[in-house]
């Protein structure tokens, strides 16, 4: 097993989540992938998506809808200052993930977390768990808890 892999299945079981991360046969990179892959729809994907504060350089994790985008203007206010696209360098760095696999659980350094409302919609979403092959199932409700995340609008 990985260490991405090790990391979101031990914060999944320190969290109490009965969750546990299932290997695919295709690659879950892409909200589309992780989709077909779940055979689920496309919103019952949760994208793992970080921003660079401009001023702070510190990282915010927003976990959107497969289908979402974010709006800048909406997630800069939630932030509280301008934000930018974090490079795969830092992502990793911060997180211990590759862009295409960052969990919203497992983080070698924690983030300020955003959900998006949408996500509440489904009984159950997919996240990814650490690696491009692995994602897990979890309720909505369990992922805003364990997650600390707030949940908030900053979608267009």
């Amino acid at each position: 097993m990985s260490k991405s892999l090790a990391r979101v299945t031990a914060a999944l079981e320190a969290a109490g989540v009965a969750a546990r991360p299932v290997e695919m046969p295709a690659e879950t990179r892409t909200a589309e992938q992780a989709a077909a892959a779940a055979g689920c729809a496309l919103d019952q994907i949760v994208k793992s998506i970080l921003f660079r504060g401009e001023g702070s350089g510190r990282l915010y994790l927003f976990l959107t809808a497969g289908g979402n985008r974010i709006d800048a203007v909406k997630a800069s206010a939630l932030a509280g200052e301008p934000l930018g696209r974090a490079d795969a360098q830092q992502v990793r760095a911060v997180t211990g993930f590759a862009i295409g696999g960052v969990s919203p659980v497992g983080h070698l350094t924690p983030s300020p977390e955003f959900l998006d409302p949408r996500l509440m919609d489904f009984a159950q979403v997919w996240a990814a768990a650490g690696t491009p092959r692995h994602i897990f199932p979890i309720a909505p409700g369990d992922l805003l808890r364990i997650t600390g995340a707030d949940l908030a609008d900053f979608t267009a």
